[in-house]
């Protein structure tokens, strides 16, 4: 007599399901909005843009209403209106903006972090589109907010002098507008910076100087020269979109924004064509 054994084989074990994961549009720029604010450089520069934004308004204004009437009254002063007196801090928070995007981008190739992020969104151009929409938006409330505010006081401060203007003067409201907007895609010209040269000395070095260095060199070319490039340049093209009033050279507040937005764009493109041509 004779058994037969007979085995049932066993099923193999259940893969662990895995969560639905899907990389969205929106999922990337939660999670660049959510680094931004994580890191206290984003408060502090953010709150020193504003500041002398503000501050070296209020300095102008002071300074030129302490000057009405007097013999030595400084000569940069004496066509002096309150939108350029509250916008005269433009130039130096152009610099803690720009600074700020830079930080934004290449301060996580500097600490490793740009490999977790780009393992996360391996198609890579979201991440930078993302972040200069980010901080480009944060800039640009920060900046029209300090410009109103610049304003609001500056004007008080300078009214019954020649250069007192309202909120309702012709221009005025474009002028405020234009720089914050100006000073948005500074932030996002930082950003690109950032990406494109992935060192924030190398990216602060190139735009500070491209803002502040090469005007003054181009300064030095001969009269018929600078007619033709100074109106090019990025800070001077920025400049003419929220000048209440502009020379002959200078261009309009339209030709400028679309200059400066082409300066933009480009810095945007050579940040985008090493982000996906060259590892991280």
């Amino acid at each position: 007599m004779s058994t037969t054994l007979t085995t049932t084989p066993e099923a193999p074990p259940a893969a662990p399901a895995r969560p639905a994961y899907r990389v969205t549009g929106r999922r990337v720029l939660a999670s660049e909005w959510a680094k931004l604010w994580s890191l206290r450089s984003t408060w502090i520069t953010l709150g020193l843009g504003l500041l002398f934004l503000v501050a070296f308004g209020l300095i102008a204004a002071n300074h030129y209403k302490s000057g009405v009437g007097s013999p030595h009254q400084d000569r940069d002063f004496a066509t002096a209106t309150a939108v350029s007196l509250s916008l005269f801090g433009t130039n130096f928070a152009q610099l803690a903006l720009g600074v700020l995007g830079v930080l934004v981008t290449a301060g996580e190739y500097s600490t490793g972090m740009i490999r977790s992020t780009l393992a996360a969104v391996p198609r890579r151009l979201p991440v930078l589109w993302s972040k200069a929409a980010v901080f480009g938006l944060v800039a640009l409330v920060v900046a029209t907010v300090g410009a109103f505010v610049a304003f609001g006081f500056g004007s008080a401060i300078v009214s019954g002098t020649p250069a007192a203007m309202g909120f309702t003067h012709p221009g005025v409201l474009r002028s405020l507008l234009g720089a914050g907007l100006y000073l948005g895609l500074v932030g996002v010209i930082g950003t690109a910076l950032g990406a494109l040269l992935r060192s924030v000395a190398g990216g602060i070095s190139v735009l500070v100087a491209t803002l502040m260095l090469v005007p003054g060199l181009v300064s030095l070319l001969p009269s018929s020269w600078q007619d033709d490039i100074s109106p090019y340049l990025p800070s001077n093209a920025g400049e003419s979109m929220f000048a209440l009033t502009h020379d002959s050279p200078a261009l309009s507040p339209t030709a400028g924004l679309l200059v400066f937005l082409g300066w933009t764009a480009l810095a945007l493109a050579g940040a985008a064509y090493r982000l996906v041509r060259s590892d991280v």
